[in-house]
């Protein structure tokens, strides 16, 4: 695990590439669908040039009865391939509702990234919310990204359509 200078803002155009796995005690909390999906002093958080964090949660943090699996994978250069969960609620119910593959993880990640390994993700833009240490994320513009932006955290960031020149 990489260390980042901590007590003063993070400049994305400081991240480093390939990117940085980082532990983080911050306080996670994350909401979909009216439930809490997660909440954790527990996190490791991805540093990529041009992106904000990705914040990764550990398995039992997450109310894994509300994740489904969803169909299809990615590829990252660095972490591998990513395998998507739904996240539902009242699957068998009249009232089902359904995130479709707002959640992914790296069940077998490159070696640089075994950390990950079981750990989970969520697009920010598709929760009810995200807050670390209480203050509330915004998403990273772009449906692909699931980048977290703070106040700690300076752009601009890769997928914003005022900078094309990082798409």
């Amino acid at each position: 695990m990489e260390q980042f200078p901590a007590g003063r803002p993070e400049r994305v155009a400081d991240y480093p590439r390939p990117p940085a796995l980082l532990e983080s005690a911050a306080h996670v909390r994350v909401e979909a669908l009216d439930q809490v999906l997660a909440e954790s002093h527990c996190a490791l958080r991805v540093l990529e040039t041009f992106h904000p964090p990705t914040v990764y949660l550990p398995p039992e943090s997450l109310r894994l009865e509300l994740l489904q699996p969803s169909a299809g994978t990615s590829f990252c250069e660095w972490k591998g391939v990513a395998r998507y969960c739904d996240v539902v609620v009242d699957p068998s119910g009249p009232a089902e509702r359904r995130l479709r593959r707002a959640v992914w993880t790296y069940p077998e990640p490159t070696p640089a990234f075994a950390a990950l390994a079981g750990w989970f993700a969520v697009y920010p833009a598709l929760m009810d919310g995200c807050w670390l240490d209480g203050e509330r994320v915004m998403p990273q513009p772009g449906g692909f990204y699931g980048g977290w932006i703070t106040s700690a955290v300076q752009g601009p960031f890769k997928g914003d359509p005022l900078h094309p020149e990082l798409r």
